[in-house]
């Protein structure tokens, strides 16, 4: 299966749904900015390149309803504040706006579409090279251990975290996967195994407090995740709990990897300690599928990212090669 999380259908937008995988397989078809800003928000569409690329199609069909750039940037503004922590979300929407604003012979929506698609196969070709790039530090017969979904996904297609997986097992099939479950939404479990089962890569699922019982039994030979904004001095947010593995992966000198485009770079932060973590609703750790697995009115807490320091970081695999979290100022 070719896995195709957005796709211009010439007259619409269509998402797979990403809230009912593994139970069906459906797509929604999106025909307005606000259509889109909700699928953002409710997560129909995620993983932070993904929404970017969301974002960008936004504006693309915010453009059929004004295409004065005022109201557009207003637009923008509204698709951005739905997901406040992945950067690629803030990027995509400002180069459609960057783009619209120098269109000499004026906006229009079909060349806002267009400039969409671009980003679109832009970001695939940039997992792809990420991929490649990532494929180069896998040993042979390795076992990688992922944290939520960075798959195809989670991106336009191909994956950051599951793009390093996709051509290492290219080169060699003996490569294998233990993908933690992912609470509070179950991303690895649901999206993550989903994906590589499609494919027939190899992978194991296990819980999040399962990977240091792993690593010490010399299971785990690396782990490489996504993020979702990478500050300058390569602090990397990704999915809670990720900072967790990276602890016990320092612990157990086990190389950890963070896959990700360009776009998630946020040099305008000096650190991880700017980058904003999105709070969500209490439900997603109070209900499993609907149904309640707690004490009715217990306390939650529920950030949805948390931030793996740069000092537990080995490297950034980007689409231009793999840096030190401390040399991403001359990567970028």
């Amino acid at each position: 299966m070719i896995i195709k999380p957005i796709e211009w259908t010439g007259t619409s937008v269509k998402l797979i749904d990403q809230t009912k995988i593994p139970y069906e397989y459906t797509t929604v078809e999106i025909n307005t900015y606000k259509e889109m800003a909700t699928a953002i928000k409710d997560m129909i569409v995620r993983g932070a390149p993904a929404i970017g690329v969301a974002g960008a199609f936004g504006v693309a069909l915010g453009a059929r309803e004004t295409t004065d750039l005022k109201k557009l940037k207003e637009i923008g503004e509204y698709l951005k504040a739905t997901r406040p922590t992945a950067v690629n979300l803030m990027w995509a929407v400002d180069k459609q706006i960057n783009y619209a604003a120098g269109l000499i012979t004026g906006i229009t929506p079909d060349k806002l579409i267009e400039n969409a698609v671009n980003i679109l196969n832009d970001d695939i070709d940039r997992c792809k090279r990420i991929g490649d790039h990532g494929a180069t530090i896998v040993p042979k017969g390795a076992t990688i251990l992922t944290h939520c979904n960075a798959g195809a996904l989670a991106t336009a297609g191909y994956g950051t975290a599951l793009g390093v997986v996709r051509s290492a097992y290219a080169n060699d099939p003996t490569v294998q996967v233990f993908a933690d479950e992912t609470r509070p939404r179950q991303q690895g479990a649901k999206l993550t195994a989903w994906e590589l089962v499609n494919e027939g890569i190899p992978v194991t699922l296990i819980t999040d407090g399962m990977c240091g019982y792993f690593m010490k039994k010399g299971m785990i030979d690396l782990v490489v995740v996504g993020a979702d904004r990478i500050a300058a001095n390569g602090d990397a947010a990704n999915k809670i709990g990720t900072y967790t593995v990276a602890i016990a992966a320092k612990a157990h000198n086990i190389p950890f990897y963070v896959a990700a485009p360009h776009s998630t770079i946020d040099m305008s932060l000096e650190s991880g300690d700017l980058i904003e973590i999105e709070e969500r609703d209490r439900e997603e750790v109070t209900h499993i599928n609907g149904k309640l697995i707690c004490p009715e009115g217990v306390n939650v807490i529920n950030p949805g990212f948390d931030v793996t320091p740069a000092e537990y970081i080995t490297g950034i695999i980007t689409e231009t090669g793999i840096h030190k979290p401390s040399e991403l100022v001359l990567a970028v």
